[in-house]
C-alpha cells in the first residue's frame, strides 16, 4: 500500500481539499484510495509522534503502533493509496509567526512522521504560496485566534528572513530521502482540489471535483470588528484599506522577488530535491524547448540528499 503525506502548508488550501477528500471518500468513488485528514490525525492517532512533556519515552513507539495498526485496517479493506493529509506535520503556524521564518523545524518533525509510518510513504506533496501573501494570509487568521497585528518589527523579521521555500523544500527532502517530493503552487491550484489530488496519485482526476474555496483570510471590515470586540484599536487596521497586509509597497515587492527566485529554482530541476507540478496533462503553447532532457526533478541529479534523523 503506498502512503501519500499531504502536508501543507497552511493557508495554501488544505482545508478544502481534505473536505472534498472526506465527501469523495464517503460517497465511494474510489474504495483503493484511502484518506486520513485532521478530524483522524489530531483525535490521538499522531499524539507522541513529536516529543510532548508527560507522554514518556515510549510515546513516539505506541504512536507508530497505532499508525500501522491502522495501515493495516486499511490494506484489509481494499485501500492501495493512503493520502494523509494535515498541514501541521510541518510545523506550528504560531512558531512561524513569532519568528518569522518558514518552518525552521519542519525537517526534524517530518523525520519522526516519516518514521512512525516505518518506511511507507512514497511520495510527500508540499504546495507553496508567494511570501507576501502567504504571510498576509496566516498573520490575518492568526487575528482572528486571538494573536495581536503585526507591528513593524514582526513584518521586518518576515520581510528578511534567510530562510525561504527553497530551505524548507531542502529540509522536507532529507526528512524524507526515499519518498518523492512533488511540490504545487497556490497561484495554480487554490479551490482545485481535483489538481491536488492528480499530484498525489500521479495522474489526472477527473471526478474530484473543483470544491469550495474553505477558510478564507477574513476582509478588512472583518478583521477591525474582531479587534474593536476584544476592545483594542480597530485603526490597526486602516479602513480604507481593501485588502489588509502587514507590509507596505516595498516589503511586498521584496518578498515577491523571493518567491520568484524560489520558482526560478523549481522550475530549474531544485538540484534534484523536488519535483514542481502545476497540472497534469497541461498543454500550452511556448517556445522551443532546448535540446536534452525535458523532464528535472527527482531522479535527474546526482547530488545526494543528506538524511534527517528523528531525534
Amino acid at each position: 500500500m503506498k502512503v501519500i503525506l499531504h502536508i501543507g502548508a497552511h493557508r495554501t488550501g488544505t482545508t478544502s481539499f481534505q473536505t472534498v477528500m472526506r465527501k469523495r471518500c464517503r460517497s465511494g468513488v474510489d474504495p483503493s484510495v484511502g484518506f486520513w485528514g485532521p478530524m483522524r490525525t489530531r483525535k490521538g492517532l499522531f499524539t507522541g509522534i513529536q516529543p510532548t512533556p508527560g507522554l514518556g519515552k515510549s510515546a513516539s513507539r505506541r504512536a507508530r503502533g497505532r499508525i500501522l495498526l491502522q495501515m493495516e485496517k486499511a490494506r484489509q479493506a481494499g485501500v492501495k493509496t493512503l493520502i494523509v493529509s494535515d498541514e501541521n506535520m510541518m510545523g506550528m503556524p504560531g512558531l512561524n509567526l513569532r519568528t518569522g521564518h518558514l518552518y525552521s523545524d519542519v525537517g526534524e518533525r517530518l523525520a519522526r512522521h516519516v518514521a512512525a509510518f516505518d518506511g511507507h510513504v512514497n511520495k510527500v506533496v508540499l504546495s507553496v504560496r508567494a511570501q507576501d501573501h502567504y504571510w498576509t494570509s496566516l498573520a490575518a487568521f492568526a487575528i482572528t485566534r486571538g494573536h495581536n497585528v503585526p507591528d513593524a518589527a514582526q513584518a521586518g523579521r518576515m520581510v528578511h528572513s534567510p530562510r525561504t521555500w527553497r530551505d524548507v523544500i531542502a529540509d522536507v527532502a532529507c526528512a524524507a530521502p526515499d519518498a518523492k517530493i512533488e511540490v504545487t503552487p497556490f497561484e495554480t491550484t487554490m479551490g482545485r482540489a481535483d489538481t491536488v489530488l492528480g499530484v498525489c496519485l500521479g495522474h489526472r482526476v477527473d471526478d474530484a471535483g473543483e470544491g469550495e474555496w474553505l477558510n478564507r483570510r477574513p476582509e478588512t471590515g472583518a478583521l477591525r470588528n474582531i479587534l474593536a470586540d476584544r476592545g483594542e484599536n480597530p485603526d490597526q487596521i486602516p479602513a480604507d484599506a481593501l485588502r489588509w497586509s502587514p507590509f507596505d509597497e516595498t516589503a511586498r515587492a521584496t518578498l515577491r522577488e523571493v518567491y520568484a527566485d524560489d520558482m526560478h529554482w523549481l522550475v530549474a530541476g531544485a538540484n534534484g530535491l523536488a519535483t514542481l507540478t502545476e497540472e497534469l496533462d497541461h498543454t500550452r503553447a511556448g517556445h522551443t524547448p532546448p535540446i536534452g532532457p525535458l523532464n528535472r526533478g527527482q531522479g535527474h541529479d546526482i547530488e545526494e540528499r543528506r538524511m534527517a534523523h528523528p531525534r
